[in-house]
């Protein structure tokens, strides 16, 4: 499948003049090349801001996505807030949600997990003939997140709103993640500032199983495609050539020694 990633400048709580960006965005990238899979920020139509009265999506925020996935035959994967959660969603090519994914671990140095509630569970879903595990943004640090699930999973997918002064370990970690789960990665961030005038540098890219960066969309605002997922059986072959989740373990430390 051909995936693109959609990273932008997120105009500060401001859904709509962000809709209008990203349907000139989408548009103008439509009209030179096809994807079958679109990919957002985290929190894409508000920013990462705390205030939930500006982060919850409304019906019609939901219905912007759906009819997008639907005008252009694509998945889409975007973030947004709902029921005091910060969430990625998953819609087909139809525009129907196949899947929603609350982030598990919240940033506490930005006071996330006073406004939002975390999430408790995750999900593989079916995309477009791809077996997807989502994750958001401060997830990536929390490689136990991502071990669980690897047998079962061809694609994660991350979004985020991830700073400059630390898009080293954005590109590090997203590479690490490829590697000890032998699946690609798809990493999508912001570019601009936010309100408070913090720093976002991109950095959105696409991981094969063997941890070289297929795609690196480095600082610019727009959106990039390249090809992600079976063809050539590259996850089954590199899990065959090194097959070391077979010996992954369940580990729990035991009493300290001494």
């Amino acid at each position: 499948m051909r995936v693109a990633l959609c990273q932008y400048d997120i105009a500060w709580e401001d859904k709509e003049a962000n809709k209008r960006k990203l349907s000139s965005l989408v548009d103008g990238f439509f009209r030179k090349e096809r994807a079958g899979w679109l990919v957002f920020p985290e929190m894409t139509l508000s920013a990462f801001s705390m205030d939930p009265r500006k982060t919850t999506l409304a019906p019609e925020d939901k219905r912007f996505f759906a009819d997008m996935a639907r005008a252009r035959s694509a998945c889409v994967c975007y973030g947004g807030v709902e029921d005091g959660r910060n969430k990625l969603f998953a819609l087909d090519e139809a525009g129907e949600q196949v899947a929603q994914y609350a982030k598990t671990h919240l940033f506490s140095l930005s006071g996330e997990d006073k406004a939002y509630k975390a999430g408790q569970g995750q999900a593989t879903f079916q995309l477009g003939g791809l077996s997807v595990t989502p994750a958001v943004c401060f997830d990536l640090r929390f490689p136990y997140l991502f071990w669980g699930p690897a047998r079962r999973t061809d694609v994660y997918v991350v979004i985020a709103c991830w700073p400059s002064r630390r898009a080293g370990h954005w590109a590090a970690l997203l590479r690490a993640r490829a590697i000890e789960n032998q699946a690609y990665v798809v990493g999508v961030n912001r570019v601009g500032k936010d309100a408070g005038g913090l720093e976002y540098a991109g950095g959105s890219m696409v991981v094969d199983p063997s941890g070289e960066c297929v795609l690196d969309c480095k600082g610019a605002e727009g959106v990039f495609a390249c090809e992600v997922g079976l063809e050539g059986g590259r996850v089954s072959a590199a899990r065959a050539r090194l097959p070391f989740l077979k010996d992954r373990r369940d580990w729990t430390p035991g009493p300290a020694a001494g």
